[in-house]
């Protein structure tokens, strides 16, 4: 079935588009026929209401400072209360260059040089690098593998655990493991963070990119945690405009609010106002109907990606129940990661993420980017499987 939204395949190559234009130079996968399978953005054009917004901006052509936020606010509010049964109040809003730069604030804000910040590995690379960049310690807490997705060892965390430790940041959903955490698990997670004394940060950047037959449910939603929890959304992955580096830090305590603003100030950090236009636009009925035929295209590529690596011995996919990025383990291949990966990019000309730059538990991974036209998905399994053909 033919999606007109999604199937046809647009050239980004000559955009300073990082996925196509830096391809060859960092992956060594030929632009000629290479695919790009790996930073996390989408190979679709965003809804007509966000480029409709766009255009207007044009069509007035003067590019001012941004004013006047209500809409915004009430865009964002309406969003996270009809997708996702969350309240929020307009003035626990900050808006950021993205949440890799939100993330960084939240270290600023919370933490001190050299305490510890544990992420749940592997997981986002983003965060390991921006921690170590602002002199904290990574904690690195493996999570653990039953059934052939990931779980939380919490035995096992609570014993690594020296009091140095003052904050926790959370994927939810889990990237890439694509993971999405049942309220229960959420519950555990509140629970550790009580116990520990840490603040935590719920990175939820991929919460409305979830599968069929799956739920996210949002920290903010878990009782008892307001006092210590930072929360993180943004329209960047949802509509595909990361390039506007806009995203939203809310925070329902007053004590952090306070101290999370008094560093915004310091920084002097203002939005974009492309960004602010752009996301009031997607969060929209407009919006959400896109979305929800994104996600059953997104769901048809992953039955085809994970039929085809099904076929091929010795590799394995993650169930994926929420974000677009396949999590596929090498390990039973008896291949090093070097040859499994030069097979990927030397002979099937696919660009990965490599697994070991998510941290403890990626070595034997590859991770694949599958919001790209089905069309490409076909190719890369077809590719795939030609270039592990002795196995099967």
């Amino acid at each position: 079935m033919t999606n007109p939204l999604f199937d046809p395949i647009i050239n980004r190559f000559g955009t300073h588009c990082a996925k196509w234009d830096k391809m060859e130079d960092l992956y060594g996968v030929p632009a000629e026929d290479g695919i790009a399978m790996w930073v996390a953005d989408m190979d679709f054009h965003p809804p007509a209401c966000v480029q409709r917004a766009l255009e207007k901006m044009t069509a007035h052509g003067v590019y001012g400072y941004f004013g006047d936020e209500r809409d915004y606010h009430a865009a964002i509010q309406w969003w996270m209360k009809n997708r996702h049964g969350w309240e929020v109040d307009p003035g626990w809003i900050f808006t950021t260059h993205g949440l890799v730069n939100g993330t960084a604030l939240c270290i600023d804000a919370f933490t001190k040089p050299g305490d510890g910040v544990v992420l749940m590995t592997p997981v986002y690379h983003a965060f390991s690098r921006v921690i170590k960049a602002a002199g904290r310690e990574i904690v690195e807490c493996p999570l653990a593998l039953e059934g052939g997705k990931y779980i939380m060892d919490f035995e096992a965390w609570d014993a690594q655990m020296t009091g140095n430790e003052k904050m926790l940041i959370l994927c939810s959903p889990h990237n890439p493991g694509g993971r999405v955490w049942t309220r229960e698990e959420l519950e555990s997670v509140a629970e550790f963070c009580k116990r520990h004394d840490l603040i935590l940060v719920s990175d939820e950047i991929h919460h409305d990119l979830v599968m069929p037959g799956h739920i996210h449910t949002p920290m903010a939603l878990i009782e008892g945690i307001e006092d210590r929890l930072i929360m993180m959304s943004a329209t960047t992955k949802t509509f595909n405009i990361a390039g506007t580096h806009s995203g939203n830090v809310i925070i329902p305590d007053a004590t952090l609010r306070a101290k999370f603003a008094s560093r915004m100030a310091a920084l002097g950090i203002s939005p974009n106002s492309f960004g602010l236009e752009m996301a009031t636009a997607a969060y929209s009925p407009e919006g959400a109907t896109w979305v929800d035929e994104l996600i059953v295209y997104l769901d048809g590529n992953r039955q085809i990606f994970d039929a085809a690596i099904a076929e091929i011995p010795g590799l394995k996919s993650m169930p994926l129940e929420a974000t677009y990025l396949a999590w596929v383990d090498f390990s039973d291949t008896g291949m090093s990661r070097e040859e499994f990966t030069a097979r990927v990019e030397k002979t099937a000309h696919i660009a990965p993420n490599h697994g070991p730059t998510f941290g403890k538990g990626g070595e034997l991974y590859l991770r694949f980017n599958l919001a790209t036209p089905r069309s490409l998905v076909e190719t890369a399994c077809g590719r795939l499987k030609d270039a592990f053909s002795d196995l099967q």
